[in-house]
C-alpha cells in the first residue's frame, strides 16, 4: 500500500502530454512555472500552443509571469 498523498497542484486541466511534460520537469504548481521562461515550458515535449494558452491564462489571473533571460 502506497503512503504517497496527492499533492494539491493550482495547475488548471490540461491534456495527458502537458501534465507529464510539466510533471517531468519538476513543476507541481503555477509558482514552479516562475522559475521557467515561456521557451523552457514551450520546449518540453508535449506542451503545445492549447496548453500554453491555458497556462498563461491562468497564470495572468493570479498575477504570475514566465521568467525572463
Amino acid at each position: 500500500m502506497s503512503t504517497n498523498k496527492p499533492v494539491a497542484s493550482d495547475l488548471p486541466k490540461l491534456a495527458a502530454p502537458a501534465r507529464r511534460a510539466l510533471a517531468g520537469a519538476g513543476v507541481t504548481n503555477l509558482s514552479d512555472l516562475a522559475t521557467m521562461t515561456e521557451a523552457d515550458v514551450m520546449a518540453l515535449h508535449g506542451m503545445g500552443p492549447n496548453a500554453m494558452t491555458t497556462l498563461k491564462t491562468v497564470m495572468k489571473a493570479k498575477k504570475i509571469a514566465f521568467a525572463k533571460r
